[in-house]
C-alpha cells in the first residue's frame, strides 16, 4: 500500500515539536465553509481519489485503491483561516486535513501544508518548502542526492503528542495564519510549526486524506482569520 501522503511527516527533521503559542493566533472572521452533512449526497465535496461518502449525517473516507488513500476536497480561496471539525476513527489510524493550491507547480500535486492525525501523534509539515518540492521531491528519489535533500527539510515539520483512541469524536482546531500553523485537539494546543512555506498567498482547496478501513467528519467549518 502506497502511502505518499504521509512520507513528508515520516522524517527525523519533524522529531522535535516547537513551543505551542497558548495563545490562539487569530479570532474567526467571515465564514467561508459550514457543513454539518445533514443531507444523503456530497454536496460541495468531490470525492477526488475513492471513496468519500455522506452516511448518517457524517462525511465518510473509506481508503478503497490500494495506491492511494481516499481524497474528499472541497473548494474554497483562502489564505489564513480558522478551520474547525469534528472527527472518529473507525478502523483508520491515520489521515491527513491539507491545503493545496492547484495553480501552484512549484510543489508535487500543488500541496502547500498538511496536518497528519495518528494515535500518538500529531504531525505537521511545510509541503511547499518540504518533500513536495519539486526539485527535494526529486533528490530524495536518488540516493547519492538524499543527504543533501534531507538537510533542506530541516525545520519544515513538527511533531504533538495525542492519545487518540478508536470510536470516539474529537474536536480538532487548525488555525493557519502567515507562516504559522497550530493545531488544537478538544480545546488543548497539541501541535505548532512555523516555516515559509506555509504562508503561501492563497490555498485554493481543503481535503482529508483516509488511509485504511474509515474516518467519520462532522461540523466542518473554515472561517477567514482576524
Amino acid at each position: 500500500m502506497k502511502l505518499l501522503p504521509f512520507l513528508c511527516l515520516a522524517l527525523p527533521f519533524a522529531c522535535a515539536a516547537a513551543d505551542i503559542p497558548a495563545k490562539p493566533l487569530a479570532e474567526k472572521g467571515e465564514q467561508l465553509i459550514s457543513d454539518d452533512f445533514e443531507r444523503t449526497d456530497l454536496g460541495s465535496w468531490k470525492s477526488i481519489i475513492p471513496t468519500f461518502t455522506v452516511e448518517d449525517g457524517k462525511l465518510k473516507g473509506v481508503q478503497t485503491r490500494a495506491d492511494h488513500g481516499s481524497v474528499g476536497r472541497v473548494y474554497s480561496p483562502m489564505k489564513d483561516v480558522v478551520v474547525e471539525f469534528k472527527f472518529q476513527l473507525v478502523g483508520s489510524t491515520t489521515f491527513n486535513a491539507v491545503f493545496d493550491d492547484q495553480k501552484f507547480k512549484g510543489s508535487h500535486a500543488g500541496h502547500i501544508c498538511r496536518i497528519a492525525f495518528t494515535p500518538k501523534q500529531i504531525r505537521l509539515g511545510d509541503d511547499k518548502e518540504g518533500v513536495m518540492r519539486n526539485d527535494i521531491f526529486e533528490m530524495r528519489k536518488d540516493p547519492a542526492r538524499k543527504a543533501d535533500a534531507e538537510k533542506l527539510l530541516e525545520g519544515r515539520g513538527s511533531v504533538g503528542k495525542v492519545n487518540l483512541e478508536q470510536k470516539k469524536w474529537y474536536q480538532a482546531s487548525l488555525e493557519l495564519v502567515g507562516d504559522q500553523l497550530r493545531v488544537s485537539v478538544d480545546g488543548t494546543p497539541v501541535a505548532y510549526l512555523k516555516s515559509p512555506g506555509i504562508a503561501h498567498e492563497t490555498k485554493s482547496s481543503f481535503h482529508f486524506t483516509v488511509t485504511g478501513p474509515g474516518v467519520l467528519f462532522d461540523d466542518v467549518r473554515i472561517w477567514k482569520a482576524k
